[in-house]
């Protein structure tokens, strides 16, 4: 389990779980680490049950190696059964779920030898490197595949409807109410 960004500031960590379901149905459980209401609208801040994992596919020779995100679904398709194994191999249990691949179980110790770091190239905006940790490897049709972890929380940020189901931000509505919700989560935190 990652731990939560807001640890002792929120006394509503794991308070509840949030299903959150994307367009082809499939769910992602989460906890609810912190909700709030601005303007009279609630906003939950979400953590996945499950540790969030990233496939990564290994290009070039040694001397000028390069990992390329695997985001393709036929190609997720095609090799989720092949990870899915070698992860279990260590009693993780890798699932398609909404919005991220995730797994199931109690992840490895970290050890500095398995981190990875990745440089995330955005144009305007300035971004902090993501350090992964190396959960597993595997060939598919002489392709080197890796499986990395986040040492970082994945967290979700939605609005809850009127029905009482959340729905995520967009990356547009987030960044329009970026600016309100940071103010009342600091001001909740003094």
């Amino acid at each position: 389990m990652l731990p939560s960004q807001f640890p002792e500031e929120n006394d509503q960590t794991h308070a509840g779980s949030i299903t959150l379901t994307d367009d082809k149905g499939r769910t992602l459980e989460c906890y609810v680490e912190h909700s709030l209401t601005v303007d009279g609208q609630e906003y939950v801040l979400l953590l996945p049950v499950d540790s969030p994992i990233e496939i990564f596919a290994w290009q070039g020779d040694d001397e000028e190696e390069e990992a390329t995100l695997v985001e393709d679904e036929d190609t997720i398709e095609q090799i989720f059964g092949i990870a899915q194994a070698v992860l279990a191999e260590q009693n993780l249990f890798l699932k398609h779920t909404a919005y991220a691949l995730t797994v199931g179980g109690e992840l490895p110790p970290v050890e500095e030898s398995e981190l990875f770091t990745l440089e995330i190239e955005d144009e305007g905006a300035d971004l902090e490197p993501e350090q992964l940790q190396l959960l597993a490897s595997f060939y598919h049709e002489e392709q080197e595949y890796a499986i990395y972890t986040p040492l970082d929380p994945l967290l979700f940020f939605a609005r809850m409807s009127k029905t009482g189901k959340p729905e995520l931000l967009s990356p547009e509505e987030f960044r329009q109410v970026q600016p309100l919700l940071e103010e009342h989560l600091f001001n909740e935190v003094e």
